[in-house]
């Protein structure tokens, strides 16, 4: 997913941009930052209008809330990833089945991971660390390289299977501990929550702002130019862009498997694992994008709707309203009767 704006007018000038004002005669300058963290790149935009330059304390508080979201994302990174040993999530998935302290970050998103387990009666599932463990993404792979071949057996004896018991972790909130039960991986919520948190400290002194985090995105306000946001959603087969989408005060997340892909013991596998059977998922697609009003439910949704394949995703979608663009591996595109407002365009 990324964002034109040059390119998105153009597209849709004969589309839905009737329905969007004129852009002002003078486009607003804008603060823009910049990091990696999680294996993405991230950006954050401010447009100066509004609170933002209502005083030179506005614009002195648009720029440090600028510089705090920003660091959200490292400190989420540094809390909860799962490829470094030190990391407060891996020291709980170190010891399970103990009461493990670790900081807040950490204690929030597990707490956040297992509220997502409980709405999504448990498609959304943290455990399935053994299976990309089973699979060999023990470490952060360079997807970005190329083809990725990894030796190993995953159809070995000791393949864990499907999950059938629902995760029941423990929490003590005055000691921020927690007892996992399990070994989990929070990357699959772990970004949505940063963009949530980054939006959530820029909205106390910013209306109009874009996050943009790999396939994760919020778009709150206006685009400089005074028009809704235009989010431009990646063709996973590697051509242009399959949809133009706008958005205001909208959350915005992709899950694909054009990236994150890999071999093993001669089978092609991702990162997207179904809980139910403990193989990657999703039979017949290749990504799904959702827009939700929150950055993590929409981060859970994608995984979820992804998991319900080619066939099923349609009812999926109609079932919990959803707001869906989905391609399938022959290059079909997809729409939820919810997702069409959001459309400004799509190829086909």
């Amino acid at each position: 997913m990324s964002v034109r704006t040059g390119a998105t007018a153009r597209v849709i000038e004969s589309g839905r941009a009737a329905e969007v004002a004129a852009a002002p005669a003078t486009v607003p300058p804008q603060l823009v930052a910049r990091t990696r963290a999680m294996a993405t790149d991230v950006a954050v935009r401010l447009v100066l209008r509004g609170r933002a330059v209502s005083s030179p304390m506005g614009l002195r508080a648009a720029q440090v809330a600028l510089g705090d979201a920003v660091a959200v994302f490292g400190r989420v990174e540094t809390e909860c990833t799962r490829f470094s040993p030190t990391s407060a999530l891996m020291r709980a998935n170190a010891d399970p089945q103990g009461w493990v302290s670790v900081p807040s970050t950490c204690y929030q998103s597990v707490h956040e991971a297992w509220l997502a387990h409980r709405r999504t009666s448990g498609l959304f599932d943290p455990r399935v660390l053994a299976e990309l463990l089973r699979f060999g993404y023990d470490h952060s792979l360079p997807f970005s390289a190329g083809s990725v071949v990894i030796d190993g057996d995953p159809d070995g004896d000791s393949a864990p299977g499907a999950r059938r018991t629902p995760w029941v972790p423990g929490f003590r909130p005055g000691s921020h501990q927690v007892h996992l039960g399990e070994p989990i991986d929070l990357g699959g919520i772990g970004k949505g929550l940063a963009v949530r948190w980054a939006r959530d400290r820029l909205r106390l002194d910013c209306d109009d702002f874009l996050i943009e985090a790999g396939g994760d995105c919020y778009c709150a306000g206006r685009e400089p130019q005074g028009r809704p946001w235009g989010i431009a959603v990646e063709d996973p087969l590697g051509g242009e862009a399959v949809a133009v989408l706008w958005l205001t005060d909208r959350a915005c997340t992709t899950s694909s498997i054009r990236l994150r892909r890999w071999q093993v013991g001669g089978r092609t596998v991702h990162h997207l694992i179904d809980p139910r059977t403990g193989e990657p998922g999703g039979a017949g697609l290749l990504s799904v994008t959702v827009v939700a009003d929150d950055p993590a439910s929409a981060e859970v949704d994608s995984k979820t709707l992804f998991l319900a394949g080619a066939e099923r995703i349609a009812s999926a979608c109609a079932a919990s309203a959803a707001a869906a663009l989905w391609v399938t591996d022959d290059g079909s595109l997809g729409v939820s009767d919810t997702m069409d407002q959001y459309v400004a365009w799509r190829s086909r």
